[in-house]
């Protein structure tokens, strides 16, 4: 996904719903109550995909695997903040379109923003949840194999203060 397709479903709400739409009445997204049990779960994948980038950085002939590592941890991430509101997903795009429909806050003024801050999720946080995923497509898919450490350990760091954001936008909804 292109920086511009995410512009479209943040800036038309009917594509967004549309979307949502379709995933639902396809069953890859799912309406349900929202499931402690499976937000616990998803948090824990999370965390354990960074533990597993971390400790795999080290071996260095592995970096493709260390950015799929860190795309399913922004996923699985994702999945437990969208089970706060009783959606599943089977789809990466229906998750994004979730995120995007519940906790993304367009036009909100700069103070009201920074009273709520820790409820949603800001446009960068989009930006990376996107390009994360289309990095692990190319990690996963295309025949490179030698990825640089640098920019691994850079996707690692933000995929682990996106995973650290979550679980206080998480908690914080709880309270």
């Amino acid at each position: 996904m292109k920086e511009f397709d995410l512009n479209i479903l943040i800036n038309n709400k009917g594509i967004l719903n549309k979307k949502i739409e379709e995933f639902l009445s396809k069953n890859i997204l799912k309406k349900q109550k929202a499931d402690e049990y499976e937000i616990k779960g998803h948090i824990e994948k999370a965390e354990h995909n960074l533990n597993f980038v971390k400790s795999t950085l080290e071996l260095k002939e592995f970096n493709d695997w260390c950015i799929t590592g860190c795309y399913y941890a922004s996923y699985h991430i994702a999945l437990a903040l969208i089970m706060t509101k009783g959606y599943s997903s089977k789809n990466h795009l229906a998750t994004l379109c979730i995120l995007i429909k519940e906790f993304y806050k367009n036009g909100i003024e700069k103070e009201e923003l920074e009273l709520i801050n820790n409820l949603f999720i800001d446009y960068q946080d989009l930006i990376f949840y996107v390009e994360s995923k289309n990095k692990r497509e190319d990690a996963a898919y295309s025949s490179k194999r030698l990825y640089d450490k640098r920019e691994v350990e850079s996707l690692r760091i933000k995929a682990a203060l996106f995973v650290d954001k979550i679980k206080g936008v998480i908690r914080d909804r709880k309270l």
